[in-house]
């Protein structure tokens, strides 16, 4: 059965993105790194063997930095409009978007707040998800870098759980353990929020775009 690996972006639109990274790099260069983390999410998961790539993108693209490089690497993956009221609405809705496009499918979600990914690391999570009912990747932060699920009916469970808290990736366990969900664990990753995240994040992977946006940018 053919996975979905879905990423949840927002457009990189200076004054809009990384708002918590502009204060030191400022918001232009706050934006460029979130184009480049996501430019380089999107390559991982477009080099994901017999997997379908989809993004389910909020904001305008045409506004964003490095929008044409991004509509060219997008044009490969299925995109879809977020919708909801707050995140963990448009999370949800998103699974339900994907699970009726492509019905019976496992989907694996991510953000684009981890460009240090590697196709490696999603094919071994993917791998998992056929042998459980839900697989989790906790955030350095207490948060989740990862969301697999597979029917993805059961991300309805989002709608009940706080965002952005650093206790969000334990209610995210809990809600999954309580729908009687089998759960594996992924390997914990940093997010990129702040910049000692960021200087973290691409020294992780100083060949990629985001580490070179990053030297840009300090």
């Amino acid at each position: 059965m053919t996975a979905v690996l879905l990423v949840v972006a927002k457009a990189p639109v200076a004054g809009f993105a990384k708002t918590r990274l502009a204060p030191a790099v400022g918001p232009r260069h706050a934006a460029r790194l979130a184009a480049a983390a996501l430019l380089d999410t999107v390559d991982c998961v477009r080099a994901v063997a017999d997997a379908v790539p989809v993004c389910a993108l909020t904001g305008d693209l045409g506004a964003a930095e490095r929008s044409a490089e991004l509509g060219r690497a997008l044009s490969d993956c299925v995109v879809i409009p977020q919708r909801g009221t707050d995140f963990a609405d448009r999370l949800a809705n998103a699974h339900a978007d994907v699970g009726e496009r492509f019905p019976n499918s496992p989907v694996l979600q991510v953000g684009m707040d981890t460009p240090q990914l590697r196709p490696a690391l999603l094919t071994g999570a993917l791998t998992r998800l056929a042998e459980a009912d839900a697989v989790l990747g906790p955030a350095a932060d207490g948060g989740w870098w990862a969301l697999g699920l597979r029917r993805a009916a059961d991300a309805h469970v989002l709608r009940t759980v706080p965002m952005s808290r650093p206790d969000t990736g334990e209610l995210t366990l809990f809600a999954l353990r309580e729908l009687g969900l089998r759960v594996d664990h992924l390997p914990v990753l940093s997010d990129v929020d702040t910049v000692e995240d960021a200087a973290r994040v691409a020294a992780q992977v100083p060949a990629s775009r985001f580490a070179h946006a990053f030297r840009e940018a300090v």
